[in-house]
């Protein structure tokens, strides 16, 4: 079955830290860059860090220095450590891929991340 199952996520105060998983099946994982995208209330999804199938990784500018992407080929799972987390940060965190006009993976159903005191 081709899906993506994301967990991890929880409620943090600021300057906590989490760690993202993101559980790939149904495609060949390894060859693939992967992306980490969030979507806040009221606000369009945006991509907030990238790894290529190399390991060779990007980020947003607003978590540059904060997040760390990775990815475990043999357990077909992308990882987002996020340090020094920021109310700002709060949203519905996804993971997925391009894939010509449409998207590797069906959307997972993502996983919240909460930043509050």
């Amino acid at each position: 079955q081709v899906q993506l199952v994301e967990s991890g996520g929880g409620l943090v105060q600021p300057g906590g830290s989490l760690r993202l998983s993101c559980a790939a099946s149904g495609r060949i994982f390894s060859i693939y860059a992967m992306n980490w995208y969030r979507q806040a209330p009221g606000k369009q999804r945006e991509l907030v860090a990238s790894i290529s199938s190399g390991g060779a990784t990007n980020y947003a500018d607003a978590v540059k220095g904060r997040f760390t992407i990775s990815r475990d080929n043999a357990k077909n799972t992308l990882y987002l450590q996020m340090n020094s987390l920021k109310p700002e940060d709060t949203a519905v965190y996804y993971c997925n891929t391009p894939y010509g006009t449409n998207w590797l993976y069906p959307w997972g159903q993502g996983t919240q991340v909460t930043v509050s005191s």
